[in-house]
């Protein structure tokens, strides 16, 4: 399947194949068949911008009617929605923290444009992005993937608090701003946490939970067919127990059945698979490669290649296959993990599913970590090995 040319019914998106016949998916749940895939690094831009845009004239049009008006079934009551402040600024938008019906939420914004005033191809690839990360979102449901709430397009009742904003009525409000809800998660993200446990290390049963809520996360993914492609520490929150949940669905994609259909680079250096840097087509392979990153980061509360440039980093693995140094106390059974999972060849990789089940078996209970249980002044496996 090659383009999608926007939706016939609630529930129902009109897809082209390569033949140029058409098809349609029904609801979300024809994704994870084992026949029907979507081609969404593929949208056809133009076709969907013109329906996204009949959609957004129709609500502009009905004013004070838009109440009346169907809603789609991810589509939330902005009446019911508060928006706070900003948390975190990123390439797909802006963060807010606000609540929504009672509940503390985060609320994910992109702006569309002042007045119309992007550029067509801009406010197009916006939309699409739009569009993309509710598709993705609006039907999965798992412990460690963040709760979608609802979602919001082309409305003029979006309030938005200005910078440095002192008064509650202080707002702007963006014409052609959408935003997506999710939950709100207090523990912050995943890399933060690593950070501050950087010096003192992590014990190695927190270190085998969190490596676990990962995989399950991103084993329901690939179950569903969805390729996340920016698999990074950054991009995993905690909740108020040290809960892991997979979040940013911005360049996340439905799988292709074709490999050579899921190209271009995406995602974070360091992190990125070897295909991926080198532009070759790619599978949900490319996370399990990621995944073994995080693996070795939460392991080692470290960054990988700390010394490289970006530029370094892209050039060693792909043609020098470098990966981290894994510390010489690292248990073999973990370790050997991390090595399949970067493994240069993506066949060669195991599927998230397995990797749950190797992490489910490690044994935890005589340590194992950074720290071991009799060390408590930390562990000196980076040391260099003496003697023969």
């Amino acid at each position: 399947m090659s383009s999608v040319s926007g939706e016939k019914e609630e529930g129902s998106l009109e897809v082209n194949d390569d033949a140029g016949k058409r098809s349609k998916l029904k609801g979300f749940d024809s994704f994870g068949s084992n026949d029907m895939f979507f081609r969404a690094d593929k949208i056809d831009l133009k076709s969907l911008d013109i329906q996204l845009e009949k959609q957004i004239n129709k609500a502009w049009s009905k004013g004070k009617d838009d109440s009346k008006r169907p809603k789609e079934g991810w589509e939330i009551d902005l009446s019911k929605l508060e928006i706070r402040y900003v948390i975190a600024q990123g390439t797909y938008g802006t963060v807010y923290r606000g609540t929504y019906d009672g509940q503390d939420v985060a609320v994910k914004v992109l702006d569309w444009g002042e007045d119309g005033m992007a550029a067509e191809a801009e406010t197009a690839a916006l939309r699409a992005s739009f569009q993309q990360e509710v598709t993705v979102w609006h039907k999965l449901g798992h412990p460690n993937v963040t709760k979608f709430v609802g979602a919001s397009m082309g409305t003029t009742d979006l309030k938005i608090p200005t910078k440095n904003s002192t008064s509650v009525s202080d707002f702007s409000h963006p014409t052609r701003a959408c935003c997506v809800v999710v939950e709100y998660l207090p523990g912050g993200t995943l890399k933060q946490y690593l950070i501050k446990n950087r010096r003192k290390k992590l014990p190695f049963k927190i270190v085998v939970q969190l490596a676990l809520d990962l995989s399950r996360g991103l084993s329901y993914l690939h179950s569903q067919k969805i390729v996340h492609r920016d698999v990074k520490t950054e991009n995993m929150l905690l909740d108020a127990h040290r809960n892991l949940k997979i979040a940013d669905f911005g360049v996340a994609r439905v799988e292709a059945q074709n490999p050579k259909d899921m190209t271009g680079e995406t995602g974070t250096l360091g992190y990125m698979a070897p295909e991926v840097l080198n532009g070759k087509p790619y599978n949900h392979k490319c996370d399990v490669y990621s995944f073994g990153i995080c693996l070795w980061e939460i392991y080692c509360c470290d960054m990988p290649y700390p010394d490289l440039s970006f530029a370094e980093v892209s050039s060693a693995v792909v043609r020098h296959n470098l990966r981290p140094n894994v510390p010489r106390c690292c248990p073999s059974a973990m370790a050997s993990i991390m090595r399949r999972c970067w493994d240069a060849n993506a066949d060669r990789r195991p599927d998230m599913d397995e990797i749950v089940r190797l992490l489910e078996a490690l044994d935890t209970s005589k340590g194992g970590g950074m720290i071991p249980d009799d060390q408590l002044n930390g562990c000196y496996c980076f040391i260099p090995k003496r003697g023969p």
